[in-house]
């Protein structure tokens, strides 16, 4: 049972701790998270095609027509 080991004085050991957000950022982390981790696996196995940094094409789902184009010329 819990807290009947020779010893114990009744108060639990983690009682007196705050976990506060000092506390929490002043933690080290030592893994990736899980999402590197995957994306580790999987490079290691085929890496990603080379895309580079800035694109003559928009952005996915971006809607550009020409009378966005003539209307942001105007200003």
């Amino acid at each position: 049972m819990p807290g009947s080991g020779a010893g114990n004085t009744g108060e639990d050991v983690w009682d007196d701790l705050v976990l506060d957000e000092d506390f929490i950022r002043s933690a080290e982390t030592d893994e990736p998270s899980a999402r590197a981790r995957m994306l580790a696996a999987r490079w290691r196995q085929q890496a990603p095609d080379p895309q580079p940094w800035r694109s003559d094409e928009p952005p996915a789902g971006w809607f550009f027509s020409k009378a966005r184009r003539r209307k942001w010329r105007r200003r």
